[in-house]
């Protein structure tokens, strides 16, 4: 099965399958295609798996949406599973709705920096990562 899934992008990692993609969409074009690949957006749940994945990422040099939102509640992040934010990784001065802006949607935006999570408005395009369980 895993190798499968590593042949159509998929890659192992303690026991979860995580998949970059190589296109951009919004935050929620970007949900709905992980829906579709029975995965949702990823939850980052410890800082051994936030430090795994930016290095990772690291590679591709690419900015990502994770399955982190305050859409429902401005300033209650939550994630794609309706868990609260419990641990974070943000940027420092992170979320901020920069210039006003309405900036719902996590992202992780750096890669030489443990915190590198940034808060972004739903509608832009970047790249996406899905997680699923084995």
């Amino acid at each position: 099965m895993s190798h499968v899934r590593r042949q159509q992008g998929w890659v192992l990692f303690q026991n979860r399958f995580y998949y970059i993609s190589s296109d951009t969409k919004s935050w929620h074009d970007s949900k709905a295609d992980c829906v579709q690949k029975g995965a949702d957006l990823v939850i980052i749940n410890s800082k051994e798996e936030q430090v795994s994945l930016r290095n990772f990422l690291r590679k591709f040099k690419k900015r990502v949406w994770i399955g982190l939102t305050d859409k429902e509640t401005e300033g209650v992040w939550k994630w794609v599973d309706g868990t609260q934010l419990s641990i974070s990784f943000w940027i420092p001065g992170e979320p901020n709705n920069f210039e006003g802006k309405d900036e719902d949607c996590g992202e992780i935006r750096y890669y030489d920096q443990e915190d590198s999570w940034n808060d972004a408005p739903c509608d832009m395009q970047i790249n996406w990562i899905c997680e699923q369980a084995p």
